[in-house]
């Protein structure tokens, strides 16, 4: 299609040039030397017409026209000459006019002016006339040729403009013909190699799009459409392998879904045991420490006298681990009741759990000397108030218990609205005692673990697991601020209660 663009360019190019270039020569060349040859005769004809008049009358206004042809005469010749300088056929009529011109002016026109005497008319002599007629008749002859040359040449020239616009017509025609030609033999190519290559992709594509994974791209046609079929075929391969990869993936998946389910069985039936088990530690391992507690102390009581001070010990050791026993039974109780015997969900003000706790812890607090600091007001969250009651009497019995022996406890409890977590509060309890080292920020909430010694500090070492495993119940989280050094600073969020008429209440409103 570029070749046939670029040919029929060229071609209508140079037809359109040989049209313009004979309508030029016609226009331009041809007919302004037909008008030249005219006003050249007509200066002739002056010529004659002024002589006569002249030779009749003796009169010198009559040579005006003949001097006036002689000057038109010259510029006509000029101009003539110009307009046919490349056909030697109209440049020899030309120089035929202007020597038989010539002859005529030197053998009659100019004798005759010079033998009239002005303003003294005389007979004209008739030979002369005759003669001057003679030579000018010839002279008609010369410019009648060259009117016959000129008309043919037009004529000619008009017929070659009419022959260049023929061939320019036909062979534009036959460059559309072309054009349309070629425009169908591409279309038929372009469905042959491309529509069709083209068709069978989007089927091949639409089969496998339908789920037939397994069926086979294969590209034909042109290369790019080759390369795209080979890109499609890579990205079938892909999707089968992930498809292979995610149905395996599928029935690992349903398996541990079945051994979840299986484990949330043994789970449950565990649980049941844990229960039982919790209602046998509560009643009937209660009752034989009581029993073993009881039973060294009237050993102790009777037969005090008769014991050495080796004896006693024996009892006391006896029943202090009786005690323990009990302490640490019902320890474990507390802590395994967090969520699963009673999970209350009532709006809780922090406030009063807090007061509550206070009220338990009175007797220690008067005890020490310490002094707590509270805020006024907090707000309300939703959960366990046994549980919160719990937990503030746990945080604050640690500061009182492990206060600093040089000085009083002093208490701080903080309340704010948490900067990380929108809608939740953040609480914080610091003390002036001895502190926790930063390193045992993590093993402080591990249940049983200590890090005094059970003479130095009494307990079970699960206050703080409680504490934790409280929090965490409700959707907060528990931390020991490291970053406090003179004491220890525990903090911990919880989420605020949002107002039933209220539902978009934010935790700033929640805390004024």
């Amino acid at each position: 299609m570029t070749l046939l663009v670029l040919v029929g360019t060229v071609v209508g190019a140079n037809l359109l040039n040989r049209t313009a270039d004979a309508t030029d020569k016609l226009l331009l060349g041809v007919q302004p030397a037909q008008t030249e040859a005219y006003r050249l005769q007509a200066a002739l004809v002056n010529q004659e017409t002024g002589i006569r008049g002249y030779a009749i009358s003796a009169d010198k206004r009559f040579l005006t026209p003949y001097t006036e042809g002689k000057k038109n005469e010259a510029q006509s010749a000029d101009r003539l000459r110009r307009l046919v300088g490349d056909r030697p056929d109209l440049r020899a009529d030309l120089d035929a006019v202007e020597r038989q011109a010539a002859q005529w002016r030197l053998t009659y026109a100019e004798p005759l002016v010079g033998s009239v005497t002005p303003g003294a008319p005389k007979a004209v002599d008739l030979r002369k006339v005759e003669r001057g007629k003679e030579d000018f008749d010839k002279l008609r002859k010369s410019w009648a040729d060259q009117n016959a040359h000129l008309t043919r040449v037009v004529e000619d020239g008009r017929a070659h403009i009419a022959h260049e616009r023929t061939l320019r017509n036909s062979v534009l025609v036959a460059m559309v013909a072309a054009f349309l030609l070629t425009g169908l033999v591409l279309a038929v190519f372009v469905r042959l190699l491309v529509t069709r290559p083209l068709e069978r992709l989007r089927t091949a594509s639409r089969r496998v799009a339908g789920g037939d994974f397994d069926h086979v791209i294969t590209g034909a046609g042109p290369a790019d459409l080759t390369a795209v079929a080979v890109d499609v075929e890579g990205m079938r391969k892909r999707i089968v392998a992930e498809l292979d990869a995610s149905h395996t993936q599928q029935r690992i998946l349903t398996t541990q879904a079945a051994d979840l389910d299986a484990q949330a069985v043994e789970l449950r039936r565990s649980n049941v045991e844990l229960e039982q088990f919790a209602y046998v530690a509560s009643h009937d391992l209660q009752e034989p420490l009581r029993k073993v507690a009881s039973f060294c102390q009237l050993l102790e009581k009777r037969y005090y006298d008769k014991l050495d001070d080796r004896g006693r010990q024996y009892i006391d050791f006896a029943v202090d681990g009786a005690k323990r026993m009990q302490v640490l039974i019902n320890d474990l109780l507390t802590f395994s009741r967090v969520g699963r015997l009673t999970d209350d969900r009532v709006p809780v003000g922090l406030d009063k759990t807090l007061e509550k706790a206070m009220m338990n812890l009175a007797a220690a607090v008067e005890e020490s000397g310490a002094r707590v600091e509270r805020p006024q007001e907090m707000p309300e969250v939703v959960g366990d108030p046994t549980l919160f009651t719990m937990l503030w009497q746990n945080l604050i019995g640690n500061a009182l218990k492990f206060r600093h022996p040089d000085r009083a406890p002093q208490v701080t409890v903080t309340c704010e609205p948490d900067p990380d977590e929108p809608g939740s509060v953040q609480l914080s309890v610091t003390d002036n005692g001895i502190g926790i080292p930063g390193e045992f920020a993590d093993k402080v909430f591990v249940i049983f673990q200590r890090l005094h010694s059970r003479d130095a500090y009494g307990g079970t070492g699960i206050g703080l697991a409680l504490c934790k495993k409280i929090v965490e119940h409700h959707g907060g989280r528990i931390w020991l601020d490291t970053e406090h050094t003179d004491g220890t600073r525990f903090r911990f969020t919880l989420p605020v209660a949002t107002a039933p008429d209220e539902p978009g209440i934010t935790q700033e409103k929640a805390l004024t």
